[in-house]
């Protein structure tokens, strides 16, 4: 098992250092949503990727060569394809920005899924999810929208359908029950949500973008922008409005490092420990014996063998031996020699009736 341990991040690396927007875009059949995403590959973020689940994208001008439109066959395929773009090998085409069309598309196939299983586990043809079943489909479909929105860290937009006026409403129309959930589960994920209608003003059809939920100080809820509405225009309004300091196209050069440098640990700056060697190099500098510290193994701390000393006691022999030199440099005797001072028990005999007198006096 490797004892290696990851690096702690440093969170002032964490500090935004590029730009971007994510959008939902909701509307009916027609009014320009696809076109819409399309000018994403035209706003200078670098190369599009289209998740397109309705697979439509062949229809629109520069697939395959201006962007990627990437045909959704199977709702299952989603998180894959997703997956395979963010953090495996589809980082190699260096996608700029993002988008899904649509939202409704995967949602959609993904709710009919679990309906079918509903009546087939029930025996009623018309049996519809409880509340505690949708909400728990809900969580786990919102999975695509984390990775998407906030997870690629990028740009992107998020298409989603209106029903016709008065579906909604209507309790028994699948349709009507599943394109609310998908609006509250995007509401969360991006910045501002956009409604696109094609109305009519001062007499000629115009397409409208209508900021319906906003995050940003630069959308104001009601904001519009008519006529050919492009993605560009979009991130010109959140420049004007004071977001500038970050760039778009890359982000700025790093000012901290990630990651933080291990400092050492205080605990590492304890002192060695003496070995009976040190001890017994120390004492006989001085002028004492080994006999002397095997004499005062005995007397106090009960052991004949010095080598069998433990740290502790050889550290209480240290201090004993080091007050008495202490001792000796502050009242020499005249007309004496260093080994004079040695202990007077030298040996097994001497020992017994004068225990470690030099030692003992420390």
């Amino acid at each position: 098992m490797s004892n290696t341990s990851k690096p702690k991040i440093n969170p002032l690396s964490r500090r935004p250092r590029q730009q971007r927007l994510v959008m939902a875009v909701r509307g009916g059949a027609g009014t320009g949503k696809s076109h819409f995403i399309r000018s994403m590959s035209e706003a200078g973020l670098g190369r599009l990727c289209i998740f397109d689940v309705e697979r439509k994208s062949r229809l629109l001008k520069g697939v395959g060569t201006q962007f990627d439109g990437l045909e959704i066959e199977q709702p299952d395929e989603l998180p894959e394809f997703i997956d395979w773009a963010l953090s495996g090998e589809g980082r190699e085409q260096n996608y700029g920005c993002y988008a899904l069309d649509s939202w409704a598309g995967y949602f959609g196939a993904k709710h009919s899924e679990m309906v079918a299983a509903v009546r087939e586990r029930t025996g009623d043809p018309l049996a519809q999810p409880s509340a505690e079943e949708l909400a728990a489909d809900q969580m786990i479909l919102q999975g695509v929208l984390r990775r998407l929105c906030i997870e690629s860290g990028k740009s992107v937009v998020i298409v989603d359908q209106i029903p016709a006026k008065g579906k909604e409403a209507k309790e028994d129309n699948e349709v009507g029950r599943v394109l609310p959930m998908t609006a509250s589960g995007l509401e969360y994920f991006v910045d501002v949500m956009v409604e696109v209608s094609l109305q009519e003003r001062e007499g000629e059809i115009t397409r409208v973008f209508q900021v319906v939920k906003s995050n940003s100080p630069a959308f104001e809820v009601g904001f519009e922008l008519t006529g050919s509405v492009t993605f560009k225009d979009f991130l010109d309004q959140m420049q004007q409005d004071g977001a500038a300091d970050l760039p778009l196209d890359a982000p700025k050069p790093a000012s901290v490092p990630e990651t933080l440098e291990e400092k050492p640990s205080p605990l590492t700056l304890v002192a060695p420990q003496m070995t009976v060697q040190e001890l017994i190099t120390k004492a006989e500098s001085h002028g004492f014996k080994v006999a002397d510290i095997v004499t005062g193994a005995k007397v106090y701390h009960n052991q004949s063998n010095i080598y069998r000393l433990t740290s502790e006691q050889i550290a209480d022999l240290d201090r004993r031996i080091t007050a008495r030199i202490e001792k000796m440099n502050i009242q020499p005797q005249s007309g004496t020699t260093q080994s004079s001072v040695t202990p007077e028990a030298t040996d097994e005999s001497q020992a017994k009736s004068q225990p470690a007198r030099s030692l003992k006096r420390a």
